[in-house]
C-alpha cells in the first residue's frame, strides 16, 4: 500500500496495527510467538505491529489463527481495505481502463447533495464539455494507462452530469483564473468549454467562483479537491487518488475553500474574466 500525504491513511493503518497488536496480548503472546506461528521473521510481526508495514489478507489470516481468534478475521479484513481504498494509486485504479475508473465513482456522487470543488489545474469534470473531457481523458490515457477506452469513459463522465439538474443537489465549484487560459484541446475545444460554464453558471442551484490572477493574492493556490457535503474529501495528485475521512482534515479542506471562495469572482465579474478568456482566443 502506497505512504499517503494524508494522515487519515496513516490513523487507519496505525489503528489496525493496534487491533493486531491487542489480539496478541490478549492471547498471552509476543510478535516473536506470532512469527514462530505463521512462519515469519521476528521482524515482520513488529513491523506489521508498528504500522511501519501494511499486512496482507492473508496475513490477518494468519495472525487471528495464531492468536485463536478467527472470528476477528472479516473484521479486520474489512478495516484493511478501508485502509487500502484511502489512497489508491493511479495504475491500481485504472489498470482495467478508464471507464471503470469513472464509473466507480458515481455512486458517491449520486448520494451527494452539496458539492464544493476547487480546481487549480482543469475545468471539473460537472461542468465539462464532451470536447473539453475528451482532451482530457485522451492526456491521461496517452501518459499512464494502456487501455484505451477513451470514448466510453467519456460517455460516462457526461451521463454523471445529469446529476446538475436532478434533486434538491447544491454545487459551488471554484476555478484558478489560470484554468481559463490553459490551452487544453485547442482553441475551439476552449472557446466551446468556456461558453459552456457561462451557461453552467447561470443555473440557480450553482455557484461559480474564478479566482483572480493578481499580484498580491492572500492565499497560494494548492492542490484540486472535492467536498462531498461534510462526509469526505477526494484530492486527485500526480500519484494517485487520495480519499480523506477524517473530519478534522474534511474541516481544513472546508476552511480552505472557504477562504478561496472569499477571493473568488462571482456573476458579472467571474462573466467578465470567462469572456476575456474567450477574446484572447479569438
Amino acid at each position: 500500500m502506497a505512504v499517503s500525504p494524508s494522515s487519515s491513511a496513516q490513523q487507519a493503518r496505525q489503528a489496525l496495527a493496534n487491533r493486531l497488536a491487542e489480539l496478541c496480548r490478549d492471547a498471552g503472546l509476543t510478535g516473536r510467538d506470532i512469527a514462530q506461528r505463521c512462519g515469519w521473521s521476528p521482524s515482520k510481526s513488529s513491523r506489521i505491529m508498528n504500522a511501519r508495514t501494511p499486512p496482507s489478507a492473508d496475513d490477518i489470516r494468519a495472525w487471528c489463527r495464531a492468536c485463536s481468534a478467527d472470528d476477528q478475521t472479516e473484521d479486520l479484513i474489512a478495516s484493511l481495505r478501508t485502509a487500502e481504498e484511502m489512497w489508491v494509486g493511479w495504475r491500481r485504479m485504472e489498470r482495467a481502463g478508464l471507464k471503470q475508473a469513472q464509473e466507480a465513482r458515481l455512486p458517491l456522487f449520486e448520494r451527494t447533495h452539496r458539492f464544493r470543488s476547487y480546481s487549480s489545474w482543469l475545468v471539473p469534470g460537472l461542468i465539462q464539455t464532451y470536447g473539453y473531457t475528451e482532451a482530457v481523458l485522451r492526456a491521461v490515457q496517452r501518459r499512464r494507462v494502456q487501455v484505451d477506452d477513451v470514448a466510453e469513459a467519456v460517455a460516462v463522465r457526461m451521463e454523471r452530469q445529469r446529476l446538475l439538474y436532478e434533486g434538491d443537489r447544491r454545487f459551488a465549484f471554484l476555478v484558478e483564473e489560470s484554468v481559463l487560459r490553459n490551452g487544453l484541446g485547442g482553441g475551439d475545444v476552449q472557446i466551446g468549454q468556456l461558453g459552456h460554464l457561462l451557461t453552467v453558471g447561470s443555473l440557480p442551484n450553482v455557484s461559480l467562483g474564478v479566482v483572480p490572477m493578481r499580484a498580491d493574492r492572500p492565499r497560494m493556490p494548492v492542490e484540486g479537491f472535492w467536498i462531498f457535503d461534510t462526509a469526505q474529501v477526494n484530492v486527485e495528485l500526480v500519484s494517485g487518488y487520495l480519499t480523506i475521512t477524517q473530519p478534522s482534515e474534511v474541516a481544513m479542506y472546508a476552511d480552505t475553500f472557504s477562504e478561496l471562495a472569499d477571493m473568488a469572482a462571482y456573476g458579472a465579474n467571474a462573466r467578465a474574466l470567462i469572456t476575456a478568456a474567450m477574446d484572447s482566443l479569438g
